[in-house]
């Protein structure tokens, strides 16, 4: 029986238009009535999950900043943060590259040096939360992910994700869309995640349903029983689930979400 089901946001959950299926409260209510776990898992800032499901915030696990930061009801499960030599080195190379603009994600908040209005626009789709600081020195915070964005070209696999794969390795080095590149500790990502999540709730592989449609959602595929890429998802994406939903635009995840409570599974 599925015990917890998890999904991506952008491209997946959302509409095109960055919006919730209009049945999803009733979605959620009887996944709720069966005691299904419902984990928004995405590379979203967790305070900005955390207001998208203002309802849920003591229902949902929320599998935030692409895994480096998990909690339920309220409460931090587990979280990885970058180290400080990390954080510099990624600094340096991101100087190199011309026209992109960086996010330092923290537990309390993102920071950022940059007002190029493009960038804000770009930043307020995914931080509900972020502070404006001279220099990145003066932050105190867990800085649990380093994301870079190219705003302008929207082209980050060229832009961004080719000059800082040579970290890969060292680091966790993701293209999480066309303008957003995030870096992570080694060996983090949603699919690393989803696994101590299954250990820590104790609930295995097959009992687990996970959707996706890019990059960062490819190592999830891997750690579910039950994976769907989107219809309109990445081929590699594709390639890796062993199902395929319907596009985000037609409400994928709560079509898939339906036939499989229907069926029992």
């Amino acid at each position: 029986m599925i015990k917890l089901i998890l999904s991506d946001m952008d491209g997946t959950l959302l509409d095109e238009n960055g919006q919730l299926p209009e049945e999803f409260d009733e979605v959620m209510a009887m996944l709720k009535e069966r005691d299904i776990l419902f984990a928004p898992a995405s590379g979203r800032q967790h305070d900005g999950l955390q207001k998208q499901f203002a309802k849920y915030k003591d229902d949902f696990v929320f599998v935030a900043e692409n895994g480096t930061y998990v909690t339920y009801k309220q409460q931090e499960l587990f979280s990885t943060t970058l180290k400080e030599e990390h954080v510099k080195v990624l600094e340096a190379a991101v100087d190199e590259i011309p026209g992109v603009y960086t996010v330092l994600c923290g537990k309390k908040s993102a920071y950022v040096m940059s007002e190029h209005q493009p960038f804000v626009d770009e930043l307020s789709k995914y931080y509900t939360s972020h502070t404006l600081v001279e220099d990145f020195s003066q932050i105190d915070d867990d800085i649990i992910k380093f994301t870079i964005c190219d705003c302008d070209q929207r082209d980050a696999a060229n832009t961004i994700y080719s000059k800082l794969r040579r970290f890969d390795g060292e680091m966790q080095v993701a293209l999480s869309g066309d303008c957003w590149v995030d870096v992570m500790n080694y060996g983090v990502n949603k699919g690393v995640a989803v696994q101590r999540l299954q250990q820590i709730l104790g609930i295995s592989a097959r009992e687990c349903v996970a959707f996706g449609d890019y990059l960062n959602d490819l190592e999830m595929m891997g750690a579910v029983g039950y994976s769907f890429a989107m219809e309109n998802a990445h081929p590699q994406i594709k390639q890796a689930a062993a199902y395929q939903a319907k596009s985000n635009a037609d409400h994928g995840v709560m079509l898939a979400i339906k036939d499989m409570l229907a069926l029992g599974l």
